[in-house]
């Protein structure tokens, strides 16, 4: 293979010219190292500052000359002896750079021709023949002259090590070739068929695409093996600079076409559905925002709305984001913003609904009817927020529809139980999938009314979880100071629920965390009565049962009595729904009855009850007389109503010991030592001998031990029983009591008083002892309920004793 001629590429001298800092593409020059080697270097030599670029020997460059100096060096040169020193700038925007800004090492090189472009701009041809070094400057007019000293290369031998270093440099900067656009096929041609090694590494060191500091240390390198291995390492780093861009451009052009495809695409869909009547995707926002135009919200609402509607016109269709925002903007447009239903003031057609739907719970019905009053004077109220709390089947849920029937509002409803998870209230971000509004907005959404009534039911068992504390976020929905602000995280934006009636229902208040009980208005719904059972079952129970299974009013007819039966042999509850279910179980005998033809009564008898709903389940406690010393009748308050319960003492010789049997809690076993030790301490006030106490033991019985029981208001029992032991004196007949008592002998009020009173009354009790703090509980009571009964209100024991005990004195008195 023959050497390359400057005659083959004098057709590929390339310059783009860009005031005096082109790009250049050099060449190789004829001849071989010792042409250049025995090149007769002057002791002083014109110098050619050279910016932006470096002459290596043997290397030919084309170089734009515009400086007035350095044309006039160039002409001067040309006419003479044609060499000249070119060293480069240290600083290429220099545009007269001082003879300490240019390098001291550079490059004889040797003028081949001057050329006058077509511009007006001068070039000059530029052959490098030997490295020289600057001893010192001569002259800096009309251009620098330098004395200066030939370098030589220091060449290896021709050893394997320095053929593949040839060999490498020959690979990387075809390699570099291939990878960039902007070196041209003649460069590549022009490495594969340099055979001289000397002139390929100048060649490539001058060609690759390095700055100015870097290709002047190569040129500073005397040993041409250590210029070639450095060369490698710059070319390795630009190789793996171009693998690093073609890689991400081929990555953008890939996503690029992807994008491209899908825009293609959808433009194409768009317009087949324009053809076939509209873009369905188009006519959805449309007839989204069209939804929202009568919508009665504020400013920040709708510029919100608007905001979220431009992001989603934004958005690619086909992509999942874009269900996300449309689902998103539904749920603004679709809840109630400001929107409410008109409450009805009628005060008087409100009571009349409360009591249509139930019977009873007057407070509950007054507090509604208070309420309704101030919203007809001041029509910005805020909402109380209602806790109703009590036993189960009392009617505390049912009681939320019947005032929102009362003030025509809409009714929703919200289960509490086993919520642990606070975004059940406060709802999801939008960042995670399936994200959804929590359970109030979603409950306004589905009411449609900003001012529902709405119930949240079993509040007492919200449950603490690793999820977050639902109690607490409840506190934000229960404050009326906070709801008109309540924060959703899924819609983003906040929410007035200050004119929604929040009504809570619970069972127990021991379970409700402290600062949400305190943001409650507590109204305590007890259990029923008898006697309210029984106007229940007559106006609501029978009525929605004869109903459910296809009867008539006239085909079974309950009296009183055996609704009393039932409740009291078939039921033990403080509500009605356990009665609700026996009734429905005999009129659905009843029903197969008319079904199959047979004959039935239309009055049901005790016989029929028998039949239809089996033996009787409870008995119901009845007064047992007074014939024994040391038994007296209590009452008590037990979460399915009132009942009596007897104590029984008796005592045995021994040394004074107390027992207590008949499952009795701490306070109640408290309340027996409380009687046993007043008893002792007030011994001659009962005729007693006080050393009756250290000689006879105690027995204190309450029976049914199956049944936990529990409470102070058994302590005027407990102490008339054990006087009536030792003293030998009967209790008064049909006589019951309940009260606290105390060591100094006080008798305090205790709870439950309607209740035991209905529960004496129908065990044929009386007379009842109370304490006289108890008196104003009978004002809540109904006169009627009242009716054949006597009340004796002490504020001692004492009174109770002389109260309740016979004078007569029993022959078995207790005696020393």
């Amino acid at each position: 293979m023959g050497k390359i001629k400057n005659s083959e590429f004098q057709d590929i001298f390339l310059s783009r010219m860009v005031n005096d800092d082109p790009d250049y593409i050099p060449i190789i020059a004829d001849g071989d190292d010792n042409d250049l080697k025995n090149t007769e270097v002057p002791e002083t030599l014109p110098v050619l500052p050279l910016r932006n670029t470096v002459l290596f020997p043997g290397v030919v460059l084309p170089i734009t000359v515009g400086r007035k100096k350095s044309l006039r060096l160039i002409k001067d040169v040309y006419k003479g002896s044609k060499l000249l020193g070119t060293f480069a700038q240290k600083d290429y925007t220099v545009d007269d750079p001082a003879s300490d800004e240019l390098y001291t090492i550079g490059t004889v090189g040797e003028v081949l021709k001057i050329l006058e472009m077509p511009d007006g701009s001068t070039s000059v041809i530029i052959q490098g023949k030997r490295r020289c070094v600057v001893k010192k400057f001569v002259a800096t007019e009309p251009y620098y002259k330098a004395s200066v000293e030939p370098l030589n290369e220091i060449a290896p031998a021709d050893d394997t090590e320095f053929n593949a270093i040839v060999g490498s440099l020959k690979d990387l900067s075809i390699k570099i070739a291939q990878f960039s656009a902007n070196v041209p096929p003649e460069a590549t041609f022009a490495v594969k068929n340099i055979e001289n090694s000397t002139f390929l590494i100048n060649f490539i060191c001058s060609n690759t695409d390095l700055n100015v500091e870097n290709k002047q240390n190569l040129l500073e390198i005397d040993s041409l093996k250590e210029r070639g291995i450095q060369a490698i390492s710059y070319l390795v780093k630009e190789v793996q600079m171009l693998e690093l861009k073609q890689d991400i451009q081929k990555k953008v052009k890939t996503d690029m076409d992807r994008q491209q495809r899908e825009f293609m695409l959808n433009q194409q869909m768009k317009t087949i559905q324009d053809e076939l009547g509209g873009n369905p995707v188009e006519q959805e926002i449309k007839e989204l925002i069209k939804r929202v135009k009568d919508k009665k919200w504020n400013k920040e609402v709708s510029k919100f709305f608007e905001k979220e509607v431009g992001k989603l016109h934004r958005l690619n269709p086909a992509a999942g984001e874009y269900s996300v925002q449309y689902t998103f903007c539904q749920t603004l447009a679709d809840l109630p913003w400001n929107e409410f239903t008109s409450d009805n003031f009628d005060l008087k057609n409100a009571r009349k609904v409360l009591d249509e739907d139930h019977y009873g719970l007057e407070k509950v019905k007054e507090r509604i009817l208070e309420h309704l009053a101030v919203l007809k004077l001041k029509n910005d109220m805020k909402s109380p927020i209602l806790c109703l709390y009590g036993p189960p089947g009392v009617g505390k849920t049912s009681l939320g529809k019947s005032i929102a029937r009362a003030l025509n509002r809409k009714y929703v409803r919200m289960s509490l139980g086993g919520l642990s998870d606070e975004a059940e209230i406060r709802g999801h971000r939008k960042t995670y999938i399936g994200a959804m509004p929590g359970r109030i907005i979603q409950n306004i959404k589905r009411a449609k009314s900003s001012n529902p009534v709405f119930v949240l039911d079993e509040s007492d068992k919200v449950s603490k979880h690793f999820h977050g504390d639902p109690a607490s976020a409840l506190l934000e929905v229960l404050d009326p100071e906070q709801n008109a602000e309540f924060h959703d995280n899924y819609v983003e934006i906040d929410f007035d629920l200050s004119k929604v009636m929040f009504i809570t229902t619970a069972n127990t208040l021991n379970t409700i965390a402290p600062p949400l009980r305190d943001r409650l208005e507590l109204i305590e719904v007890s259990g029923y009565l008898v006697e309210e059972k029984i106007e229940i079952a007559k106006r609501h129970l029978i009525p929605q049962q004869l109903e459910n299974h296809g009867l008539k009013k006239n085909d079974v007819i309950f009296s009183k009595k055996i609704i009393e039966l039932i409740i009291d042999g078939y039921t033990r509850e403080s509500g009605v729904s356990e009665l609700d279910k026996k009734i429905a179980g005999v009129i659905r005998r009843i029903a197969k009855k008319i079904a199959f033809e047979e004959d039935y009564n239309k009055r049901v008898s005790r016989s029929d009850i028998r039949e239809y709903l089996g033996v009787t389940e409870y008995t119901k406690e009845k007064y047992q007389g007074n014939e024994f010393a040391g038994v007296v009748t209590g009452l008590a308050w037990t979460a399915t109503g009132g009942e009596i319960l007897y104590v029984e003492t008796s005592l045995s010789k021994g040394k004074g010991a107390l027992t207590l049997t008949g499952n009795l809690g701490d306070v109640m076993k408290e309340s027996a030592m409380l009687a046993h030790e007043y008893l002792k301490s007030h011994a001659e006030d009962l005729d007693l001998d006080p050393e009756i106490f250290s000689n006879w033991n105690v027995h204190v019985h309450v029976p049914e031990g199956a049944i936990p029981k529990d409470g102070p208001s058994a302590g005027v029992t407990m102490v008339s029983s054990m006087a009536s032991a030792f003293t030998g004196r009967k209790v008064k007949k049909s006589l019951a009591m309940t009260g606290e008592i105390t060591l100094r002998g006080k008798v305090l009020p205790v709870g439950g008083i309607k209740e035991k009173i209905l529960a004496a009354k129908r065990a044929g009790i009386s007379e009842i002892i109370l304490s006289a703090d108890n008196k104003k509980n009978l004002e809540d009571i109904k006169v009627e309920y009242l009716k054949g009964l006597e009340f004796r209100f002490v504020d001692t024991v004492r009174d109770v004793l002389q109260i309740s005990l016979l004078k007569t004195k029993a022959a078995n008195r207790v005696k020393l």
